[in-house]
């Protein structure tokens, strides 16, 4: 299950949304996660997946890894479609057993419930961690918010962190795989006993994993030091990202799209 986790993951590739301006798709995500809370009946839901296959089919990105990187959230999604199918209460049920009452309205949210959290995962992805280097992405939200440096926020800092942070997911999530593994060849034992008996042996993985944690932190601030980093004050480019008129094109369709959503 862990290594299904594609989170923070960056696959490289030639497509047109590796193309974009990361700026661009920080804007797009922005405006694609807001259409995706306006979608409320058939005709928008249809028109946001119809919107998120065309995204991946740009993205170049292979759709079985798009599809393990929804596995991690499976359980969410089951449970989320079971809380609405069973409590929300409509006109007429369709089954009625017991205490049991399952009403068309139950249904009909529990499935765009799902359908609002694939699109979530999958348009969020495709459009920002997927397509966009760690480095590229950091200077993206640099240049985004740089009007606030005005009022002394730590612009340089802040996305810094952002961007460490999405960085170092795919690498505790490698470390929980190692340390589990070798947990398990000294006997440890995860998947008997209850829920309180998991958590207890879930201990040796834990704290191997935070000091690890530490220990990695302690690693990348002693490189940072060594090479001479002193935070976004006087820092050059190596790359000047630019925009095209593609990212105008993008922003412009993406803009539509959400309007045309907010009119449904």
């Amino acid at each position: 299950m862990l290594k299904d986790i594609t989170l923070g993951q960056f696959f490289p590739g030639d497509s047109i949304l590796h193309k974009l301006d990361p700026r661009t798709k920080i804007l797009l995500m922005l405006i694609y996660v807001t259409s995706v809370f306006f979608a409320d009946d058939p005709i928008s839901f249809g028109l946001l997946a119809a919107l998120t296959v065309a995204l991946v089919v740009m993205s170049g990105i292979s759709p079985v890894v798009i599809l393990k990187g929804l596995k991690p959230v499976v359980f969410i999604a089951i449970f989320t479609a079971a809380i609405n199918i069973f409590f929300t209460v409509g006109t007429t049920p369709l089954v009625s057993f017991w205490i049991i009452r399952i009403y068309p309205e139950g249904l009909r949210t529990a499935a765009f419930t799902v359908i609002r959290i694939i699109c979530l995962i999958v348009g969020t992805g495709v459009l920002l961690t997927y397509t966009t280097s760690p480095m590229a992405l950091t200077d993206g939200i640099e240049r985004l918010l740089s009007p606030l440096k005005k009022l002394h926020v730590p612009v340089h800092e802040f996305s810094m962190m952002m961007t460490i942070a999405l960085r170092f997911i795919p690498t505790l999530i490698e470390e929980t795989e190692k340390i589990t593994s070798a947990q398990k060849a000294r006997g440890a034992d995860f998947d008997s006993g209850n829920i309180i008996s998991r958590a207890r042996a879930m201990i040796p993985v834990l704290i191997p994993l935070v000091v690890s944690a530490f220990r990695r932190a302690d690693d990348l601030a002693v490189a940072m030091e060594c090479r001479l980093y002193h935070g976004g004050e006087g820092r050059t480019r190596m790359k000047v990202m630019k925009m095209s008129a593609a990212d105008f094109i993008f922003l412009a369709a993406m803009i539509g799209f959400a309007a045309v959503m907010i009119i449904i």
